[in-house]
């Protein structure tokens, strides 16, 4: 969240694919220089052909909406994938055109915000269930009782499975995204041994477990009536006429459970570590309730849960005087897209009133933009309207502990210490 101070590198040495700049949070110092210095910035990468990366908010805006020039065909993440990986790991984020939009439109019925309204209710329940449990003492671990307990709830509602198995989806989530931290991943992306996964999403034998979970399940809906997310994609067939075949299921399902649980639960643990560090903040909105739903979107903002998605470009292009080549890999940097100075005043500046604030926690338009916006807002809307109430003041009693990741901007453990009103 700090400004910078003053501290800056060379920047032909610096490569956005060295995990050790994300060890202790984002590294905005070195988005701010790129954003001055090099905004369309090339980096090497050990094992890999190198990428650009876009830091200001209107190249990369520009890029996720010209999908003519920057598609998504070739992967959404660093890694490079061949023929048959692309083939066999293909899901909605890897797929443009038309096949995109009627793979989205298979779900998208479900994440309207008149559709998510009706789970307000679930939801106020659900809030108060976690909330209870965790003010039941005055230190705990806010992920573990808080952010990581109640998306994965909701989630577990929407495909229709019992919360017993809420630990279970959130260890997959971890092993999966998790997969350049050693403490969450079975085998790091760039070691040997995952090598033997390659052709499975993330590198990671977890996505085998989602896989059997998912087929499971809908075996188990077949034939039957029901509304879940698992029974949807097991009958409803995409506009274009061709329904979804096993590998098409699976990267879907598996995509749902990453989609439903990560990002959510990250936006909210930095939500309150963000009103820990800016207690003026929370007083404000502890006495104006009802800047809440649009304070989220600073929360989202300042969150920036997703750091990066990648392109591939389709022909050659300039940019910033840098000559981009056709097949290269173009990075857009969300996290630095959202404080740029350029689109907003004082961007290092937690304001809960900020407007207007146009941010890219969920992209910023185009055809991929996160499906799940409007759940996610709910979610936190009324996580924050139950819990600011109830909470006199709160601090942290440990390190923040950083999932070491370029991808997700994660915090693993926030453990606090809470004063009640």
């Amino acid at each position: 969240m700090a400004a910078s101070t003053g501290t800056s590198r060379n920047l032909r040495d610096v490569s956005l694919a060295d995990m050790s700049l994300f060890e202790n949070g984002a590294p905005w110092e070195l988005f701010e220089q790129m954003r001055s210095e090099d905004p369309c910035h090339w980096s090497n990468e050990e094992g890999g052909a190198g990428f650009w990366s876009l830091t200001r908010y209107v190249d990369i805006v520009s890029v996720l909406r010209d999908t003519e020039t920057f598609n998504s065909e070739q992967g959404t993440n660093l890694e490079e994938l061949d023929e048959e990986q692309l083939e066999v790991r293909r899901s909605m984020l890897e797929t443009d055109g038309n096949r995109h939009r009627v793979l989205r439109k298979l779900m998208m019925d479900n994440f309207t915000p008149k559709s998510v309204a009706g789970y307000t209710n679930f939801l106020e329940a659900l809030t108060k269930t976690t909330l209870d449990a965790a003010f039941s003492k005055n230190q705990f671990e806010f992920v573990k009782e808080v952010s990581a307990d109640f998306p994965i709830r909701v989630l577990a509602r929407m495909l229709g499975v019992p919360d017993t198995d809420t630990g279970q989806l959130i260890n997959w989530g971890n092993r999966m995204v998790g997969n350049t931290d050693p403490e969450h991943t079975d085998v790091l992306l760039d070691s040997e041994e995952s090598e033997q996964y390659r052709l499975l999403p993330f590198r990671s034998p977890a996505a085998l477990e989602v896989f059997d979970y998912g087929f499971k399940l809908r075996e188990a809906r077949r034939g039957k009536s029901e509304n879940d997310l698992v029974s949807q994609l097991a009958h409803n067939v995409p506009t274009d006429g061709l329904a979804l075949d096993d590998r098409d299921f699976r990267n879907y399902f598996l995509l749902i459970v990453i989609a439903g649980n990560e990002t959510t639960r990250h936006a909210i643990t930095h939500s309150m570590n963000a009103l820990i560090d800016h207690p003026e903040q929370m007083a404000l909105l502890k006495a104006k309730p009802e800047l809440i739903p649009w304070a989220i979107e600073e929360f989202l903002r300042q969150a920036s849960p997703v750091y990066h998605f990648r392109r591939t470009a389709t022909r050659d292009v300039e940019m910033h005087g840098k000559k981009i080549k056709k097949g290269q890999k173009v990075v857009v940097w969300f996290a630095s897209g959202n404080r740029d100075p350029e689109t907003f005043a004082n961007p290092y500046s937690f304001d809960v009133t900020r407007k207007p604030n146009e941010h890219m926690a969920f992209g910023r338009g185009g055809p991929h933009m996160c499906m799940g916006n409007a759940l996610a807002r709910l979610e936190m809307q009324i996580m924050f309207t139950q819990l600011l109430p109830r909470v006199k003041h709160m601090e942290r009693i440990g390190e923040t502990d950083y999932l070491r990741s370029n991808f997700v901007h994660g915090i693993k453990r926030l453990p606090v210490q809470v004063e009640f009103e």
